[in-house]
């Protein structure tokens, strides 16, 4: 039986940038990043949307419902200000909450900012799709995709994408996997393949 290919949906949340304002970064470095991290085939679907709480829902929704998308990622919209409310849109389309997501998110970028605390980025899944929100700048994204390594290469702060190829397994997608050199997927002993 072949394994569904892993799809993967991108949704930028920013007023200016769906406007044309200025260019959107988020989605272009989360397609660099994936294509120098994953070594199972995927393909994406993306959407730029303004910070409006029924598109984003909209967008989330028909990217895990219609598009089939096994994992949705957003950037942008995260902060305390009035119009960011793509936390919210998440939590409304939610089936389960999984706050861990959110806390290490946090806890990455506190070890670069002291704003990182302003941030309410969450993760949930909808059916069988992880939705996770990031953050919108694009080394900011990498960082807490990645994590942290010391000067000796050693991973001093795990990253959020490390605990992803488990967590889609939990929820029935593909089997995802990665170079390792950049991020480790882990996987109890009882869930690891045969030269994987």
């Amino acid at each position: 039986m072949n394994e569904p290919v892993l799809k993967i949906g991108l949704v930028s949340v920013s007023d200016r940038a769906s406007m044309g304002v200025y260019e959107d970064k988020g989605i272009p470095a989360l397609q660099a990043w994936f294509g120098k991290v994953l070594t199972t085939p995927w393909e994406m679907e993306t959407r730029l949307i303004p910070d409006e709480q029924p598109l984003i829902e909209a967008a989330l929704i028909e990217l895990c419902d219609q598009a089939g998308c096994h994992l949705v990622l957003t950037t942008g919209g995260t902060g305390p200000a009035p119009r960011d409310v793509t936390p919210e849109a998440t939590l409304a389309v939610a089936h389960k909450v999984m706050p861990g997501f959110g806390e290490q998110m946090r806890q990455i970028s506190l070890t670069f900012v002291p704003t990182a605390i302003l941030s309410r980025q969450v993760g949930v899944v909808r059916g069988r799709s992880l939705i996770l929100n990031l953050p919108g700048q694009p080394k900011a994204i990498a960082e807490t995709l990645e994590g942290l390594k010391g000067a000796d290469g050693q991973q001093k702060v795990h990253g959020i994408f490390a605990a992803v190829p488990y967590c889609i397994d939990l929820i029935g997608g593909p089997f995802i996997e990665t170079d390792e050199a950049i991020v480790k997927a882990f996987r109890p002993k009882s869930a690891i393949r045969p030269g994987g």
